[in-house]
Parts: C-alpha cells; structure tokens; sequence
C-alpha cells in the first residue's frame, strides 16, 4: 500500500474545512427563524473572512521567512563550494607545474 504524506497545512486545512462545514450545518439545522439564521452566517462568514486574511498574512510572513532563512543557507552554501573548488583547481595546477616533462 502506498502511503501518502499529508503535511500539516493541509491536515489544518481539512480541520478548518470540517468545523465550517459543520457550524454550517448546525446552523441550518437549528430550530431558529430564517432571518435569525442568515444573520447568523453572514456574521460567521464576516468572521471567518476577517481571521483567514489575519491566517493568510501570518502565512506569507512565516513563508517569507523561511525562504529568506534558506536563501541565506544557499548562499553559504555556495560560497564554501566555490572556495572548495579554488583550493583544489590551485592543488591541481600546482601539480602540473612540478610534473616533470617528458
């Protein structure tokens, strides 16, 4: 069987999706007037609209953060390499040089 990874913003995701759906439900199910239960759900959609865009800005805040925390381990990363490379491309030429020729 094949295992599939689920990371934790889609676990939070499916969460969220579930309790909206079932406050939802509860809701439309409730014994309560027509216009007590649109009042109702349009003030828990303006309610969870004003917390996802809050979600969405901590989101790319944490994203933008890790991507410059990354960008900057990259960077030395390459850095390090390169010195590597010049160290050895001047090993080898130095080599070169005191080959005796033939």
């Amino acid at each position: 069987m094949s295992e599939e990874k689920c990371g934790s913003g889609g676990i939070f995701l499916a969460f969220l999706a579930g309790g909206l759906l079932g406050a939802g439900l509860a809701l439309l199910y409730a014994p309560a007037v027509g216009s007590d239960t649109r009042k109702r759900l349009s003030a828990m959609a303006e309610d969870m609209k004003k917390k996802s865009e809050h979600w969405g800005a901590e989101i790319k805040q944490k994203v933008e953060e890790i991507v410059d925390e990354e960008s900057a381990v990259l960077k030395v990363a390459y850095a390090a390499g390169r010195e590597a490379m010049e160290r050895e491309k001047a090993k080898f030429e130095a080599a070169g040089e005191e080959a005796p020729a033939e």
